[in-house]
Protein backbone atom coordinates (compact mmCIF):
# COMPACT_ATOMS: atom_id res chain seq x y z
CA UNK A 1 0.00 0.00 0.00
CA UNK A 2 1.59 3.27 -0.97
CA UNK A 3 1.78 6.49 1.17
CA UNK A 4 -1.62 7.66 -0.34
CA UNK A 5 -3.83 5.15 -0.09
CA UNK A 6 -2.66 4.60 3.57
CA UNK A 7 -3.94 8.26 4.12
CA UNK A 8 -7.06 7.89 2.59
CA UNK A 9 -7.67 4.17 4.46
CA UNK A 10 -6.55 6.10 7.99
CA UNK A 11 -9.14 8.88 7.14
CA UNK A 12 -12.43 6.78 6.19
CA UNK A 13 -12.01 4.52 9.20
CA UNK A 14 -11.83 7.43 11.78
CA UNK A 15 -14.30 9.27 10.13
CA UNK A 16 -15.90 5.60 10.02
CA UNK A 17 -15.97 5.74 14.20
CA UNK A 18 -16.47 9.47 14.59
CA UNK A 19 -12.95 10.64 15.22
CA UNK A 20 -12.24 13.74 14.54
CA UNK A 21 -8.93 15.70 15.07
CA UNK A 22 -7.86 18.69 13.78
CA UNK A 23 -5.47 17.05 11.39
CA UNK A 24 -8.06 15.39 9.98
CA UNK A 25 -10.51 18.51 9.80
CA UNK A 26 -8.54 19.69 7.11
CA UNK A 27 -9.46 19.15 3.34
CA UNK A 28 -5.63 19.77 1.81
CA UNK A 29 -4.41 16.31 0.57
CA UNK A 30 -1.29 14.66 0.27
CA UNK A 31 0.22 13.74 -3.29
CA UNK A 32 3.79 13.02 -4.57
CA UNK A 33 5.72 14.91 -6.56
CA UNK A 34 4.73 14.69 -10.53
CA UNK A 35 8.54 13.43 -11.16
CA UNK A 36 8.85 10.46 -9.59
CA UNK A 37 11.47 11.76 -6.81
CA UNK A 38 9.43 9.87 -3.73
CA UNK A 39 8.63 14.23 -2.34
CA UNK A 40 5.91 14.19 -0.55
CA UNK A 41 3.06 17.85 0.31
CA UNK A 42 0.42 19.56 -1.12
CA UNK A 43 -0.76 21.20 -4.18
CA UNK A 44 -4.21 22.73 -3.36
CA UNK A 45 -2.20 25.14 -0.48
CA UNK A 46 -1.82 28.71 -1.43
CA UNK A 47 0.67 30.20 -3.80
CA UNK A 48 3.82 32.05 -2.47
CA UNK A 49 4.01 35.38 -4.18
CA UNK A 50 7.49 35.38 -4.35
CA UNK A 51 8.36 31.75 -5.43
CA UNK A 52 5.41 31.00 -7.41
CA UNK A 53 4.90 27.77 -5.86
CA UNK A 54 2.54 26.34 -2.98
CA UNK A 55 2.98 26.94 0.17
CA UNK A 56 4.66 22.73 0.93
CA UNK A 57 4.74 22.16 -3.04
CA UNK A 58 6.47 18.84 -3.68
CA UNK A 59 6.93 19.81 -7.48
CA UNK A 60 9.67 22.87 -5.77
CA UNK A 61 13.02 22.02 -6.81
CA UNK A 62 14.30 19.74 -3.92
CA UNK A 63 18.03 21.10 -2.31
CA UNK A 64 20.80 18.86 -3.45
CA UNK A 65 22.13 16.82 -0.30
CA UNK A 66 25.37 17.44 0.49
CA UNK A 67 27.47 15.52 3.05
CA UNK A 68 28.56 17.81 5.88
CA UNK A 69 32.14 17.62 7.42
CA UNK A 70 32.64 15.91 10.52
CA UNK A 71 31.83 18.13 13.25
CA UNK A 72 35.00 19.59 14.94
CA UNK A 73 36.44 20.61 18.58
CA UNK A 74 34.21 23.30 18.45
CA UNK A 75 31.17 21.28 18.72
CA UNK A 76 31.77 19.95 21.93
CA UNK A 77 29.33 20.89 23.92
CA UNK A 78 29.40 22.95 26.74
CA UNK A 79 31.69 25.49 24.29
CA UNK A 80 29.94 29.09 24.74
CA UNK A 81 31.14 32.33 23.38
CA UNK A 82 31.92 34.84 26.86
CA UNK A 83 29.49 37.02 26.14
CA UNK A 84 27.02 34.73 24.99
CA UNK A 85 23.07 33.67 26.98
CA UNK A 86 23.44 29.89 28.13
CA UNK A 87 20.09 28.77 27.15
CA UNK A 88 21.23 25.13 27.96
CA UNK A 89 24.25 23.90 29.31
CA UNK A 90 23.21 20.24 30.29
CA UNK A 91 22.04 20.78 33.27
CA UNK A 92 18.35 22.34 34.30
CA UNK A 93 15.62 24.06 32.84
CA UNK A 94 16.49 27.41 35.16
CA UNK A 95 16.53 29.56 31.22
CA UNK A 96 13.16 28.12 30.17
CA UNK A 97 9.45 29.17 31.04
CA UNK A 98 7.44 25.40 32.47
CA UNK A 99 7.01 23.13 30.81
CA UNK A 100 6.93 18.77 30.94
CA UNK A 101 10.46 18.79 28.51
CA UNK A 102 13.08 17.00 30.89
CA UNK A 103 16.90 16.71 31.11
CA UNK A 104 18.09 13.13 30.30
CA UNK A 105 22.08 12.42 30.50
CA UNK A 106 22.48 16.18 30.01
CA UNK A 107 20.51 16.45 27.04
CA UNK A 108 17.44 18.37 26.52
CA UNK A 109 14.56 16.03 25.31
CA UNK A 110 11.54 16.67 23.58
CA UNK A 111 8.06 15.87 25.06
CA UNK A 112 4.78 17.38 24.64
CA UNK A 113 4.11 21.30 23.96
CA UNK A 114 6.03 24.07 23.40
CA UNK A 115 9.42 25.23 25.36
CA UNK A 116 10.19 28.66 25.34
CA UNK A 117 12.97 31.00 26.70
CA UNK A 118 12.19 33.17 30.04
CA UNK A 119 14.04 36.42 28.33
CA UNK A 120 12.97 37.76 24.78
CA UNK A 121 15.45 38.71 22.14
CA UNK A 122 15.53 40.05 18.73
CA UNK A 123 18.80 40.70 16.71
CA UNK A 124 20.83 37.62 17.53
CA UNK A 125 23.47 35.06 16.85
CA UNK A 126 21.90 31.59 17.94
CA UNK A 127 23.47 28.08 18.33
CA UNK A 128 22.11 24.78 18.81
CA UNK A 129 22.53 21.18 18.74
CA UNK A 130 19.91 18.28 18.06
CA UNK A 131 19.68 14.85 17.55
CA UNK A 132 17.44 13.21 15.62
CA UNK A 133 16.38 9.44 17.40
CA UNK A 134 17.39 6.53 15.38
CA UNK A 135 14.25 4.55 16.33
CA UNK A 136 11.31 4.90 13.87
CA UNK A 137 8.25 7.05 14.47
CA UNK A 138 4.60 5.56 13.91
CA UNK A 139 4.51 8.57 11.25
CA UNK A 140 6.41 10.21 8.74
CA UNK A 141 5.25 13.52 9.58
CA UNK A 142 6.84 13.11 13.34
CA UNK A 143 10.63 11.61 11.96
CA UNK A 144 12.44 14.08 13.56
CA UNK A 145 10.23 16.58 13.72
CA UNK A 146 10.62 19.69 15.64
CA UNK A 147 11.47 23.44 15.22
CA UNK A 148 13.26 26.32 16.54
CA UNK A 149 11.16 29.70 16.79
CA UNK A 150 12.80 32.60 16.61
CA UNK A 151 10.41 35.79 18.52
CA UNK A 152 8.27 32.41 19.15
CA UNK A 153 6.51 32.25 15.86
CA UNK A 154 8.99 32.07 13.14
CA UNK A 155 9.96 28.79 12.84
CA UNK A 156 13.50 27.20 11.37
CA UNK A 157 12.17 23.15 10.50
CA UNK A 158 13.85 20.18 12.71
CA UNK A 159 13.51 17.04 10.47
CA UNK A 160 15.23 13.89 9.50
CA UNK A 161 15.68 14.95 5.32
CA UNK A 162 18.27 12.05 5.66
CA UNK A 163 15.92 9.31 5.70
CA UNK A 164 12.47 11.26 4.57
CA UNK A 165 11.48 12.92 1.64
CA UNK A 166 9.17 15.73 3.10
CA UNK A 167 7.78 19.05 0.89
CA UNK A 168 11.19 21.41 0.55
CA UNK A 169 9.87 24.13 2.52
CA UNK A 170 9.35 21.52 5.25
CA UNK A 171 12.68 19.85 5.48
CA UNK A 172 15.62 20.27 8.10
CA UNK A 173 16.71 24.14 8.08
CA UNK A 174 13.92 24.97 5.90
CA UNK A 175 12.08 28.40 7.04
CA UNK A 176 9.02 26.87 7.57
CA UNK A 177 6.34 26.89 4.79
CA UNK A 178 8.39 29.72 2.79
CA UNK A 179 11.86 28.79 1.87
CA UNK A 180 14.05 25.67 1.54
CA UNK A 181 17.47 25.59 2.35
CA UNK A 182 20.66 26.12 -0.16
CA UNK A 183 21.23 22.68 0.26
CA UNK A 184 20.58 19.66 2.55
CA UNK A 185 23.31 19.31 4.94
CA UNK A 186 21.21 16.69 7.42
CA UNK A 187 23.76 13.69 9.05
CA UNK A 188 21.92 10.48 9.87
CA UNK A 189 20.14 9.81 12.57
CA UNK A 190 21.55 9.09 15.59
CA UNK A 191 24.37 11.44 15.01
CA UNK A 192 23.97 15.43 16.72
CA UNK A 193 23.57 18.71 14.27
CA UNK A 194 24.45 22.00 14.43
CA UNK A 195 22.56 25.58 13.48
CA UNK A 196 24.31 28.89 13.45
CA UNK A 197 21.53 31.39 12.76
CA UNK A 198 22.27 35.23 12.42
CA UNK A 199 18.56 36.72 12.45
CA UNK A 200 17.91 40.19 12.53
CA UNK A 201 14.44 41.04 13.97
CA UNK A 202 11.55 43.38 11.56
CA UNK A 203 11.35 46.75 12.02
CA UNK A 204 7.78 48.57 12.43
CA UNK A 205 7.15 52.71 11.94
CA UNK A 206 5.00 54.20 14.75
CA UNK A 207 1.73 52.57 12.85
CA UNK A 208 2.94 49.20 13.26
CA UNK A 209 3.78 48.63 9.51
CA UNK A 210 6.71 46.97 8.11
CA UNK A 211 9.17 49.24 7.14
CA UNK A 212 12.20 46.26 7.41
CA UNK A 213 11.39 42.55 7.03
CA UNK A 214 13.16 40.19 9.01
CA UNK A 215 16.18 38.31 8.16
CA UNK A 216 18.00 35.02 8.40
CA UNK A 217 21.32 33.91 7.67
CA UNK A 218 22.11 29.94 8.32
CA UNK A 219 24.53 27.33 8.51
CA UNK A 220 23.99 23.95 9.09
CA UNK A 221 26.52 21.64 10.18
CA UNK A 222 28.88 24.00 8.87
CA UNK A 223 27.14 24.36 5.33
CA UNK A 224 25.53 27.86 4.45
CA UNK A 225 21.67 26.89 4.03
CA UNK A 226 20.70 30.76 3.96
CA UNK A 227 22.20 33.90 3.34
CA UNK A 228 20.31 37.34 4.09
CA UNK A 229 17.27 35.59 3.40
CA UNK A 230 13.82 37.42 3.63
CA UNK A 231 11.58 36.11 6.31
CA UNK A 232 7.62 36.62 4.97
CA UNK A 233 5.89 36.89 8.55
CA UNK A 234 4.77 34.45 10.39
CA UNK A 235 5.46 30.81 9.42
CA UNK A 236 2.07 28.29 9.28
CA UNK A 237 1.87 25.00 7.90
CA UNK A 238 -0.26 25.00 5.01
CA UNK A 239 -1.08 28.73 4.93
CA UNK A 240 0.97 32.10 4.30
CA UNK A 241 1.68 34.15 7.05
CA UNK A 242 2.04 37.88 8.22
CA UNK A 243 3.79 40.07 10.14
CA UNK A 244 0.37 40.91 12.20
CA UNK A 245 1.15 39.29 15.53
CA UNK A 246 4.83 39.43 15.32
CA UNK A 247 6.98 42.52 17.63
CA UNK A 248 10.46 43.22 17.45
CA UNK A 249 11.55 40.81 20.02
CA UNK A 250 10.35 37.59 21.25
CA UNK A 251 11.41 34.39 22.86
CA UNK A 252 13.35 31.41 21.61
CA UNK A 253 10.94 28.89 21.43
CA UNK A 254 10.56 25.06 20.83
CA UNK A 255 8.30 22.59 19.20
CA UNK A 256 7.66 18.88 19.57
CA UNK A 257 5.89 16.86 17.08
CA UNK A 258 5.49 13.32 18.93
CA UNK A 259 9.32 12.97 18.63
CA UNK A 260 11.96 12.45 21.34
CA UNK A 261 14.33 14.73 19.41
CA UNK A 262 17.50 15.41 21.71
CA UNK A 263 19.09 19.33 22.19
CA UNK A 264 22.63 20.32 23.73
CA UNK A 265 24.90 23.26 23.90
CA UNK A 266 22.22 25.65 22.92
CA UNK A 267 23.35 29.86 23.27
CA UNK A 268 22.79 33.08 22.20
CA UNK A 269 24.31 36.81 22.11
CA UNK A 270 21.90 39.42 21.52
CA UNK A 271 23.54 42.00 18.86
Amino acid sequence: MNRLSLVVLVVFLAAAIGFQPSAFAQKHVLVDAKDGSGVFGYKDTPIQPWSGYHVHDPDRPAPLKVAPGEPGAERQPGRAPSDAVVLFGGKDLSAWQPSSWKVEDGCLVATEGRLASKDEFGDCQLHVEWMVPTEPTESVMNRGNNGLMLLGEIEVQIFDSYTTKIYPDGQAAAIYAQTPPLVNACREPGQWQSYDVVFFAPRFDESGKVVQPARLTMFHNGLLVHHNQEIYGTTQHLELGSYDSLRPRGPIAFGAHHCPVRFRNIWIRSL
